[in-house]
């Protein structure tokens, strides 16, 4: 399955489906550190503030002033890397 970025009712947070469980629920905030590799290396892009996990997904917040045209290809990324179809 194809990573399956979805809007949430929140504007500064993005739903991420990945197909297969992920573990959790955790959370992680930027500045924090995450034991999760792919929460951690989410937490490395500019602009994420927050990632949380829990059954078959991720939600990543981000800053007020970033914008989801740039962390939603990056976040993408890093989890189709963990989550290969």
């Amino acid at each position: 399955m194809a990573i399956v970025a979805q809007p949430t009712p929140n504007p500064n947070a993005y739903k991420f489906a990945v197909g297969r469980p992920v573990g959790g629920p955790a959370s992680y905030t930027a500045g924090g550190g995450a034991d999760h590799p792919a929460a951690a290396e989410l937490l490395e892009v500019e602009g994420v503030s927050g990632v949380f996990m829990s059954a078959d997904f991720f939600t990543l917040s981000k800053t007020p002033e970033s914008d989801w045209e740039n962390l939603i290809p990056a976040a993408r990324s890093i989890l189709e890397t963990h989550y290969p179809d």
